[in-house]
């Protein structure tokens, strides 16, 4: 069994605490908001799924003892320079990732091809709507924000307006549209639970073991 600290012990970071065993990790310790003063046991890897603003926080503790990384926590990009500086000055492996659902990963190659084929189609808008429990803060998501993002390097040359909605308990809906006069086209993908999220982030924990440099789940998925 690896060793596996989580930084975040709420919803999800429980949910990857229970998971873990299947995926050939033992959990060394867990870092919530009241205990990051407290020293942070060692272990073969991490998984954040914390708060944005803990992010560079877990970073600095964690790259100088070599520990490799995976966040799944969003809303921080705005320092990823200094994060980015960081993992490599201490040669760390990280994955970063929006969402780790593997179907989400596969989503997003769709979404490239979907790009590419409309891109010469004038007539078809596309739209990206997202739906996300009412605790969510962050607005747009970060997937949404991957999937505009993924649209304009496919090619796509119109804007893609995102809308948001935080209602109830959902746990993550999104959806895709092309529109036109007499048709539309959408592609979507819906998570049941959050089950999903914290398998992709445990199966980047394993995929990470031994590697250097900045990555995503399109490389531990080969996409």
């Amino acid at each position: 069994m690896r060793r596996l600290l989580l930084v975040g012990h709420g919803r999800m970071g429980c949910l990857v605490e229970t998971l873990a065993p299947e995926y050939g990790f033992e959990v060394t310790g867990a870092i919530a908001r009241g205990n990051t003063a407290a020293p942070w046991p060692d272990a073969e890897v991490a998984i954040d799924f914390s708060a944005a603003e803990a992010v560079p926080v877990t970073v600095e503790k964690l790259a100088p003892r070599g520990t490799p990384l995976v966040i799944g926590t969003t809303g921080w990009q705005a320092r990823e320079t200094e994060i980015r500086d960081s993992a490599a000055r201490h040669g760390i492996g990280v994955v970063v990732a929006p969402n780790f659902a593997i179907g989400v990963n596969l989503f997003l190659a769709l979404i490239e091809r979907a790009g590419a084929l409309l891109s010469p189609q004038p007539g078809f808008g596309a739209w990206i709507h997202e739906l996300h429990h009412a605790a969510k803060k962050d607005a747009p998501s970060g997937t949404a924000l991957a999937m505009q993002r993924v649209l304009t390097q496919s090619g796509y040359p119109a804007d893609v307006p995102i809308a948001s909605t935080r209602a109830g308990a959902i746990p993550g809906t999104h959806t895709l549209g092309f529109d036109a006069a007499s048709e539309t086209i959408t592609i979507c993908h819906s998570a049941r639970d959050r089950a999903a999220f914290a398998r992709g982030a445990l199966e980047a924990a394993r995929w990470i073991q031994g590697r250097q440099g900045w990555f995503t789940m399109k490389d531990v998925l080969g996409l």
